[in-house]
């Protein structure tokens, strides 16, 4: 039983908790803005247990959707379905448990709430299949990754604002970003294999196209600061991920796999920036007088 659970917890990717950060930072974000600096304590507790099972899942879904690549990539051989060590049909069952898990936490939200988490479902199932058809993967994973920032601001506030889907642009602009960083550590071995991804579409662009798309995300980032009305620690905060993109932008310079990943991997603390600011801005801010 002890090997079946270590088994079932590296198909879960729990051992690798670097998806459960990226997929923590945007909701974080959404929720304190959506907040104000004082989010509800049981939709935060709701969010970051949800965040979890649904990270899982998705790993989960995504290693049964590959089981026929993985074993001839050298990064993911020795995965729990592909090395046979899980069955695809165990992989099925946890995953339905997973996502039965999350939305038992779902009920205890609100209804515009329970009706958005369809939708976060169906985009963390159809995500894994979309590199056989498009080779904009990357694109899904971020809409999949922003599903949590407007199901944040209806949990918290009942409705879902313009800042919301400005943060879920931002969150899209993201992922596609640093899931393209990914993309390129496996480039070689996917079109072997005949897996579609935008470091694949980009080609010898990639990087000129993820600084453009970084610097997209700037963008939507200094729009949402606007329109929340956020002041000049959210600013310092998107200066320091500024300089964290400059420094991705370092590590893939010559292409090298090890690098890429290494790229991959900063943008937890890129996630970490702007969730600091967000928090320092709301901690320092004066109470209106009654």
């Amino acid at each position: 039983m002890r090997e079946r659970l270590t088994r079932y917890v590296r198909l879960m990717r729990l051992d690798r908790p670097i998806g459960i950060f990226l997929l923590m930072w945007p909701m974080l974000w959404a929720l304190w803005i959506a907040g104000e600096g004082s989010p509800d304590l049981r939709v935060l507790l709701v969010f970051a247990a949800g965040v979890v099972l649904m990270r899982s899942a998705g790993c989960v879904i995504n290693d049964y959707a590959d089981r026929k690549f993985d074993p001839h990539v050298e990064r993911t051989r020795e995965r729990p379905v592909a090395a046979g060590l899980v069955s695809p049909g165990e992989a099925l069952l946890l995953f339905a448990v997973l996502c039965l898990a999350a939305f038992g936490l779902v009920l205890l939200m609100n209804r515009l709430t329970i009706l958005l988490s369809f939708a976060g479902v169906a985009l963390a199932a159809l995500y894994p299949f979309m590199k056989r058809f498009t080779h904009l993967p990357q694109v899904f994973l971020g809409a999949a990754f922003g599903w949590a920032v407007p199901m944040a601001f209806a949990a918290q506030t009942g409705a879902v604002p313009k800042v919301a889907w400005l943060l879920f642009v931002a969150t899209v602009l993201w992922a596609t970003a640093y899931d393209t960083m990914y993309g390129m550590v496996d480039r070689e071995d996917d079109l072997k294999i005949g897996v579609k991804s935008t470091a694949i579409l980009f080609g010898e662009a990639d990087r000129a196209i993820i600084a453009a798309i970084q610097v997209l995300l700037m963008l939507a980032l200094l729009m949402v600061g606007q329109v929340a009305s956020l002041g000049g620690y959210y600013y310092f905060g998107l200066l320091l991920a500024a300089g964290l993109a400059l420094y991705q932008q370092y590590l893939i310079r010559e292409r090298e796999p090890g690098a890429c990943f290494q790229a991959f991997l900063n943008n937890n603390w890129f996630g970490a920036a702007v969730f600091t600011g967000i928090v320092l801005d709301y901690l320092v801010r004066v109470p209106a007088p009654r």
